[in-house]
């Protein structure tokens, strides 16, 4: 599938955006090239590589050999303790509603 001026014109509509005369090629093309890359992606078998373990999977230009979990950094992620934060945001945002009843909202009803 590629995008051509009919289907940016549709997508346009759809989208309700207006896209400038002068901007249509580029975006055009950033459009085909998001396409690539999920065709690329749809020709991935990733079924047998979900429980392959491998960082070091070599990636080539037609991206069917890449792991689902390759990352190019070899490190774990940092961990850090939980802290409990005291935090009076909430008191400022009822201070801030036009009506409130302690900690909470008061709207006007709308489903009977």
């Amino acid at each position: 599938m590629t995008i051509d001026d009919k289907l940016l014109e549709k997508l346009e509509n759809l989208s309700a955006i207006k896209i400038d005369d002068d901007k249509k090629e580029s975006i055009k093309s950033e459009l085909n090239d998001i396409l690539n890359f999920v065709e690329n992606l749809n020709k991935m078998d990733m079924q047998e590589k979900l429980n392959i373990k491998e960082y070091d999977a070599p990636i080539k230009e037609d991206a069917s050999n890449v792991f689902c979990n390759s990352n190019i950094q070899k490190f774990d992620t940092p961990l850090r303790e939980d802290e409990v934060i005291l935090s009076s945001v909430s008191d400022l945002v009822i201070e801030n509603a036009p009506k409130a009843d302690e900690r909470f909202f008061i709207v006007p009803k709308i489903v009977e």
